[in-house]
């Protein structure tokens, strides 16, 4: 049977190398995870046992396709106690998990053939979603200076661009924009009528100042944001975006008919995993550790050309003195060192064949024992330093 050309996407290079660390379990070695963006800690104890709950007394079937009203209600009420902004639930569409909202996002607001600017390094889902809705991914080449964030000049030089999509903090680097940069990025694209989706999903895990909100700066934007980092229930598939009030009704009819409506058992938890504070706040404790132990260890190891991570869990590596295949280099690293981090290629197709994204949301034991790992392969190998 033949495939459409939209289906011609790359793979998702991180989950290929995943499958390389299971099968090296399966034949009997440990492997310390340093590839996949996910938390090692399960769901938050008081959405479990809310489910547990709900499970006992409710079918839990279909949802209305914006989402439980009380779930919609809470999440506007979180931009209240994060940023200050007093925003309308009617706004916000509960979605299943990000990747549903970025469907959602490019389909109601691009028509096929429209331009789309994005940073580079950057999720790559990002660009195979669009190529996927016939859609053309427009990379800005990021700066080492710039921690990897675009600028408000990079936006005044594209031409022809109908979008832009901004994360902070950022996957892979981990780098926040401050207010004046995104607010400069913001009035940039207005200025070009561009629309401004900002990928807000690892908010709540920052280190030394707190991530912004685009919504902090304009309504006319959308915002996209998940219960996968910061709740801790990435396998739960549940997400949400914000979008202009003239939106919802654009987005809701996409939502009827593409997903019906996110999981219910689901939107239940993610409900009562924004009550978990303290649970929640005891694991960013735990990824602050890991940052320290990496900005310390990753050097030690010959890693030092690394961007210092503001929020989410990863540091970037230029390893280009190292290697110029980071795919192999990962795949030499997952061999002889038992430990798995994800090749650049994924978040940057020109320069990621030489860097590397090591995540540390495992356990800190995990992080010391993996950096451990790796100080001893590099000097094996001739590259520690």
């Amino acid at each position: 049977m033949r495939t459409s050309r939209r289906s011609n996407v790359d793979p998702f290079i991180v989950m290929d190398v995943m499958e390389a660390a299971r099968a090296a379990e399966e034949a009997g070695r440990r492997i310390i995870h340093m590839e996949v963006g996910q938390p090692g800690t399960p769901a938050p104890k008081g959405a479990r046992q809310a489910l547990a709950r709900a499970l006992d007394r409710d079918a839990l079937g279909y949802t209305v396709a914006l989402g439980l009203p009380e779930l919609r209600r809470r999440i506007a009420a979180l931009y209240e106690d994060w940023y200050g902004v007093s925003l309308d639930p009617a706004r916000v569409i509960v979605t299943a998990g990000s990747s549903g909202a970025f469907l959602l996002a490019f389909t109601a607001f691009f028509d096929a053939g429209a331009r789309v600017a994005l940073a580079e390094p950057g999720y790559p889902s990002y660009r195979q979603i669009l190529r996927a809705l016939d859609l053309v991914p427009v990379g800005i080449p990021t700066r080492p200076e710039h921690r990897y964030q675009p600028t408000a000049e990079e936006i005044d030089g594209l031409d022809g661009v109908e979008g832009l999509i901004v994360a902070s903090p950022s996957n892979p680097t981990g780098t926040m924009l401050d207010k004046p940069a995104l607010a400069a990025l913001h009035a940039a694209a207005a200025a070009r009528d561009m629309i401004f989706v900002s990928d807000e999903i690892y908010h709540g895990i920052q280190y030394e100042r707190q991530a912004v909100s685009a919504l902090e700066i304009s309504d006319d934007v959308c915002v996209i944001n998940s219960f996968s980092k910061y709740f801790s229930m990435t396998g739960w598939r549940v997400g949400w975006m914000v979008v202009p009030e003239t939106a919802v009704r654009t987005v809701e009819r996409l939502a009827q008919n593409m997903f019906i409506c996110a999981p219910h058992a689901s939107q239940v938890a993610a409900l009562a995993a924004l009550d978990c504070h303290d649970e929640l706040q005891a694991n960013v404790a735990v990824y602050a550790r890991n940052r320290q132990r990496m900005l310390e260890g990753l050097p030690r190891a010959g890693f030092t050309r690394i961007a210092p991570p503001d929020g989410a869990f990863y540091v970037y590596a230029d390893v280009s003195e190292l290697t110029t295949d980071s795919r192999a280099f990962a795949a030499e690293i997952l061999d002889v060192a038992g430990v798995a981090v994800t090749p650049g290629l994924d978040f940057d197709p020109v320069r990621g064949h030489q860097t590397l994204r090591f995540s540390y949301a495992r356990s800190t034991e995990d992080i010391e024992e993996g950096l451990d790992r790796l100080v001893r392969f590099m000097e094996r190998r001739g590259g520690a330093g």
